[in-house]
């Protein structure tokens, strides 16, 4: 077994090292690995959205409901004037944006490719407010801009899979590749169990985030106050299931400290 896994793992070091050219990580540059197509990254996210939703309760409370949807709208109007103005705007042009918040005591959030994005009520005591609430969805946000659940799907199809094509995987392993697929954006996952973002992923999406958040005329300091509300919120016995992958300790505040002055330029209230 030991022996399987450290060929898997050699295997997966020499294709990064010779795919790292395929694509790069809007503004910040980095060459990414992915061999996932979009189209049918965004197909299996179409279809898993579809059946979360079936399967959970949207919020009655039309308030809360209609902050979500605000707060999605003005990010959502943030990346497309990014992306249109840095030459980027292929990479969202199949994406349909939808925004829902579902009655879950979870604190949690995410964004899946083609711009579904969905927040559970468990999230809104601890963002407080829009700003509170735009860090969380701009974060999670940027993690679909920069295809990072793209790279760990790619990386999974290796791993766990043995390198087939997504093509082939679907064909031949469906409910594998589906799990894979969820896993990779932590829908319907417990804590855990969902494929751990990188520290390298994360500091992109707050790096990114916070931009978006800037753009859409939320203040980027208000990401201060709300990971240390997140931090504080992780004490009980067992973490917030956002925290499984997202660290929200003082070395992450002292980053976003450090990325702060750079958003500030995009801000305009």
């Amino acid at each position: 077994m030991k022996r399987e896994l450290t060929l898997k793992t050699i295997a997966l070091c020499c294709v990064l090292m010779l795919q790292s050219s395929c694509s790069q990580v809007a503004i910040t540059g980095r060459k990414q690995f992915n061999i996932v197509p979009d189209s049918m990254m965004n197909s299996m996210a179409l279809q898993s959205y579809n059946e979360f939703l079936s399967a959970s309760k949207l919020s009655a409370d039309t308030e809360k409901t209609r902050m979500v949807k605000d707060v999605g709208v003005r990010i959502q109007k943030a990346v497309e004037k990014y992306c249109a103005e840095n030459n980027l705007s292929s990479r969202i042009s199949s994406y349909q944006w939808e925004f829902n918040l579902v009655e879950d005591p979870n604190v949690n959030a995410w964004c899946m490719p083609g711009g579904k994005v969905v927040v559970y009520t468990g999230l809104l005591p601890v963002a407080q407010n829009e700003a509170g609430l735009a860090v969380v969805m701009g974060h999670e946000i940027a993690h679909a801009i920069a295809r990072h659940g793209s790279e760990r799907m790619s990386q999974g199809l290796i791993v766990e899979l043995g390198g087939v094509a997504l093509s082939e995987a679907l064909a031949n392993k469906p409910e594998q590749t589906k799990n894979l697929f969820l896993m990779s954006y932590g829908i319907g996952t417990q804590v855990g169990v969902l494929l751990p973002y990188s520290r390298l992923h994360e500091n992109e999406a707050d790096r990114m985030g916070l931009i978006f958040m800037a753009m859409a005329g939320y203040n980027p300091n208000e990401a201060i106050s709300f990971w240390e509300r997140m931090a504080a919120s992780s004490k009980g016995p067992k973490p917030p299931e956002l925290l499984s992958t997202h660290p929200a300790d003082s070395t992450r505040i002292n980053n976003i400290k450090k990325l702060i002055p750079e958003a500030m330029q995009y801000y305009k209230p």
